[in-house]
């Protein structure tokens, strides 16, 4: 891929973002032309390093040791809220006011709490 210059594009929030033009060298005959795009010349790619950059410190974060520590709990509370949601069928809190939904979603909590028990008492 060859660069052939940057772009500058203001976004709704009035910030302006950078991205650089990459154009491929030659897109006849290749077998992945088709699911690749769908112009008649060859491919034309934006990165914008702004964004490269943001994705390698999020990479770096998320294979941290506490990356790692915090997506195992991230699994567990997502497992809980799934059950809950679906097999349960809990979409919508039926009381207003923030005492009354602390209270459904403990009484939520806590069917789910003993039915996972009562399949399982060595837990």
């Amino acid at each position: 891929m060859t660069h052939i210059g940057e772009k500058n594009r203001k976004t709704a929030n009035g910030f302006i973002q950078t991205h650089r033009l990459y154009k491929a060298k030659n897109c006849e005959g290749c077998p992945m032309r088709g699911p690749c795009h769908k112009a008649t010349g060859n491919r034309i790619i934006q990165r914008s390093p702004n964004l490269v950059r943001h994705r390698q410190k999020i990479k770096h974060l998320l294979e941290s040791d506490l990356g790692l520590e915090k997506r195992r709990q991230r699994w567990k509370v997502e497992a809980v809220f799934g059950n809950i949601k679906q097999n349960k069928g809990f979409r919508r809190f039926t009381l207003r006011g923030l005492e009354k939904v602390t209270t459904e979603i403990g009484l939520i909590a806590l069917a789910h709490n003993l039915q996972r028990f009562s399949l399982n008492p060595a837990v």
